[in-house]
């Protein structure tokens, strides 16, 4: 976990160079199964400024991720966008993602999201197209961590599909 949050400081301090007009396009999606407690626990890191920029457009509103008044109508759209642009299939079936809401880190957000009952998983497929109509050169990063083996792939707007074995 710790490398990931690594490699986001790494895209936080080059996005700093343009500030307002960032050179990189990226979203980093991690997903880890707990088999314990048979969940896959999610989380979904955007650039604040892309994000909110793609929400007003979408949604037509005033979007303000930092405004503590607005929480629960940020929390519904922000739920709204992200389980339209990224679903998840675990043995060829698509499962419900539980959103348990998000946070503001520096220049990114993160959302986070939880599936549940799920004990093992063998072959899983992801569809991930966040922010691609906001930008062509937008980009994702997918890192999946089963039973202690990690797997990472990038996503190239417009690919929008990865699966993984273990």
């Amino acid at each position: 976990m710790a490398s990931i949050l690594y490699k986001w400081l790494i895209v936080f301090v080059l996005s700093n160079f343009g500030r307002d007009n960032h050179p990189i396009f990226l979203s980093v999606t991690e997903l880890e199964h707990n088999a314990s407690e048979k969940t896959v626990e999610i989380s979904c890191k955007l650039f604040v400024d892309d994000f909110e920029k793609t929400l007003r457009k979408k949604y037509n509103t005033k979007v303000d991720l930092l405004d503590a008044k607005l929480k629960s109508e940020m929390n519904r759209i922000v739920n709204d966008y992200i389980q339209k642009h990224f679903s998840v299939s675990i043995g060829g079936k698509k499962v419900n993602l539980q959103f348990l809401g998000f946070e503001i880190q520096e220049e990114g957000v993160i959302s986070f999201f939880e599936i549940k009952n799920v004990s093992k998983i063998e072959n899983i497929e992801l569809v991930n197209n966040l922010l691609y109509e906001f930008n062509a050169q937008q980009m994702g990063i997918v890192h999946i961590m089963v039973n202690g083996v990690r797997k990472s792939s990038r996503l190239d707007n417009p690919n929008e599909k990865v699966s993984f074995s273990f």
